[in-house]
Order: C-alpha cells, then sequence, then structure tokens
C-alpha cells in the first residue's frame, strides 16, 4: 500500500493570509495523512483541517495561542507503514540542526518541522531526512510559497517534492 503524505507548517491563517489556497486544499483533500509542523494561529483552521483530511497530524507552535496548545502537542510521533514520522514546529538554527535532531529524536526516520518558512530537505549523520515544507501562505525571504508532497511505500519515504504555491483567487 502506498499512502500519500502532505506537509505544511507556518499557514498563519488568517494572520498572512485570510484562508488556505484552493490549491492547498485539493492537496488535502488528495493526501492519506496531512502533517502540519505547527503555527496555524487560529483553530477555526485546525478544526477546518481536520474536517477535511483523511488523517491530521499535527503539533502547536510558537504562534499558536492556548487554546491550540491544549488540543495539539509540542512533538508528535507516529509511524506510517514502519516509517517512524516525529514533527515538531522549531529545531533551532541551521547550523548543527542535523545532530540536534539525531540526539532529540533518536528513533525516527523523518522530522518534519516548521517555523523558518524556509523549504529543507537533507539527511542526518544517523541517515533521518529533515524535511521542512516552508509556507502556503508567507514566502518570507523565498521566491514562492510552498508545502510538501511525498509517500511512503513499505516504510520508505518516497516521491518528496517541493510544490509551489500558485496565486489564484480563492473558489466561492
Amino acid at each position: 500500500m502506498v499512502t500519500r503524505l502532505l506537509l505544511l507548517a507556518d499557514t498563519h491563517v488568517p494572520v498572512r493570509a485570510r484562508e488556505l489556497p484552493v490549491q492547498v486544499w485539493r492537496a488535502v483533500d488528495a493526501a492519506d495523512v496531512v502533517v502540519h509542523a505547527g503555527d496555524w494561529v487560529t483553530v477555526d483552521l485546525l478544526d477546518a483541517v481536520e474536517d477535511r483530511a483523511a488523517r491530521l497530524v499535527g503539533v502547536a507552535g510558537n504562534n499558536d495561542g492556548p487554546e491550540l496548545h491544549a488540543r495539539l502537542p509540542e512533538v508528535a510521533t507516529t509511524t506510517i507503514e514502519g516509517l517512524r514520522l516525529a514533527v515538531v514546529h522549531e529545531t533551532g538554527g541551521k547550523d548543527g540542526r542535523e545532530r540536534r535532531a539525531d540526539a532529540a529524536y533518536p528513533d525516527t526516520d523523518v522530522l518534519v518541522f516548521g517555523h523558518s518558512h524556509i523549504p529543507w530537505d537533507t539527511v542526518s549523520p544517523a541517515g533521518m531526512r529533515l524535511l521542512n515544507p516552508g509556507s502556503p501562505t508567507d514566502r518570507r525571504r523565498q521566491p514562492v510559497c510552498t508545502y510538501l508532497t511525498a509517500t511512503v511505500d513499505g516504510g520508505t519515504l518516497r516521491d518528496v517534492e517541493l510544490v509551489p504555491v500558485e496565486r489564484v483567487p480563492a473558489e466561492r
């Protein structure tokens, strides 16, 4: 069985965008598992994603208030087809990130994180894949807003793709 993943972080709705782009909602609908690495900002967005996602694995971020922190952990772990996945909002600065991740998450195959709004895809010395999908609503210093898609097949992460978000008007 192949499991389709959608990796999101730093959606910042309604602060950076009034709503998620239609393209992102379509990706939510297509995914078997939606992973969100924090900074939702509003409980309304969490509720909407929970309602539409087949399965959600999410954490709270530094811009999420008490209501979101009450419903979401700071670190989430799950196993998808034998792949050990951890999700966290912040990992600290980029220098030494892989070594810190190895120490903090020793039983993890893939670590999904956010906070910087900067896409990241590296492998730690221990072989852990570190992924940051960027932000689908706030590109900061990046050329475009982004998210990641991937598949899990037989316990192996495959087909990791950084997807640019097209700027189109929302559907009504």
